[in-house]
């Protein structure tokens, strides 16, 4: 499998502005199951516009989402629905994410539900169970009863990573997902999102800012700066070697690299 934005650009336009906004512009970017792809740069950079964009959020400008060759704006509507249970979301804010009024085994199950991956409540609830043990969330049974506000920061981020994986998707778009939490709770959510990778074969678009945690966990990363790619390649070469001075400035302004 592989997903791929393919000279992608995105132009928002304003009533109150005659002038365009160029969020994205000629973006190219590939990433496979199993693989640890990040995209990098400041805010407003274009990342999460990029990321909106794989997850068929927002329909191109110009250029194409394709996932094996297949563009996303052409599939029919039974075909974009398996899209999107192939290309999963974690977005940042997991508290926004999550209904307050639902316990996590009616937000995973619903999902779960919706998308014909069980039939009946006990087997709903046995998939709710498997996958948030996949999580760390265990025993389940005395997460599954919860509330949002119930849980710390980092559960309910592994409770959005666990309604994602329930779909069994291929690829899951991180955007910003472990920002919001503490040192020791980001690195427990990273090694979880580590673990699914090794198991299931989980591959990861993981937009940050933090180029300490892309160090530790990519395995390939992209460079944006004001909409445009700048340059990409292997983790150790574009931390070892990079090309572009923008680049050269991130690294040198992040904290904590080694």
């Amino acid at each position: 499998m592989l997903l791929e934005a393919i000279d992608v650009s995105k132009t928002f336009r304003s009533r109150r502005s005659s002038a365009p906004v160029h969020a994205v512009q000629n973006a190219t970017l590939q990433a496979r199951p199993g693989e640890f792809v990040a995209i990098v740069g400041e805010s407003g950079s274009g990342k999460s516009t990029l990321a909106r964009l794989l997850l068929d959020l927002l329909d191109p400008s110009e250029g194409s989402i394709q996932l094996d060759g297949r563009e996303v704006g052409s599939m029919d509507r039974t075909e974009r629905r398996a899209y999107r249970r192939s290309v999963q979301a974690v977005l940042q804010d997991p508290a926004g994410s999550l209904n307050p009024r639902k316990r996590v085994a009616q937000a995973i199950g619903e999902v779960i539900r919706l998308h014909g991956m069980a039939r009946g409540s006990a087997e709903t609830r046995h998939r709710v169970t498997e996958v948030l043990e996949l999580v760390g969330m265990e025993p389940a049974a005395a997460f599954m009863d919860r509330f949002p506000h119930e849980l710390s920061g980092g559960q309910r981020q592994r409770v959005l990573i666990a309604r994602a994986i329930a779909l069994d998707p291929r690829i899951i778009v991180a955007d910003e997902a472990v920002s919001a939490l503490d040192a020791s709770v980001k690195a427990g959510v990273l090694a979880v999102m580590a673990d699914l990778k090794d198991r299931l074969g989980v591959g990861y678009v993981f937009i940050t800012h933090d180029l300490p945690v892309v160090q530790k966990v990519a395995d390939h990363v992209y460079v944006m700066r004001h909409g445009r790619i700048l340059e990409h390649g292997p983790k150790d070469e574009i931390f070892a070697n990079p090309s572009h001075p923008y680049t050269r400035e991130l690294l040198a302004a992040s904290p904590a690299l080694p």
